[in-house]
């Protein structure tokens, strides 16, 4: 699942059991959460210390996600829940500009370019 957010964007997927070795069969109960931007998830731990303040964040540079977290899927639950609740907006881009300010410019322009990507496919 994809999600874009004031705090930045983020892919979940199941981890994969044992030591995530590729092939190994998914964990419906484990969450691997992916961001590009470390500061994305270090913004997201920041706005939920309660739920992700322990998870370390893992760095690879040899995937196409650099940056990721694993935790319960009820977790990751509760954390998009309460993005969902916390939602004060009514144009998504300009709240993010807002509360990203100057740092998050390239996020704020990519968001542009998915907004025109999935107009195309409206149209």
């Amino acid at each position: 699942m994809w999600t874009f957010t004031k705090y930045g964007f983020f892919s979940a997927v199941c981890a994969r059991q044992g030591d995530g070795s590729h092939g190994s069969p998914v964990d419906p109960t484990r969450t691997m959460v992916r961001a590009r931007v470390r500061a994305h998830l270090e913004a997201l731990q920041a706005q939920y210390p309660d739920l992700l303040g322990t998870s370390s964040i893992q760095s690879t540079g040899h995937t196409d996600y650099a940056y990721r977290i694993f935790l319960p899927t009820d977790t990751w639950v509760e954390v998009v829940a309460r993005l969902a609740r916390e939602t004060d907006y009514d144009n998504f881009k300009d709240a993010v500009g807002r509360h990203q300010g100057r740092n998050g410019a390239r996020y704020v322009h990519a968001l542009h370019d998915v907004w025109e990507v999935m107009h195309r496919l409206q149209q």
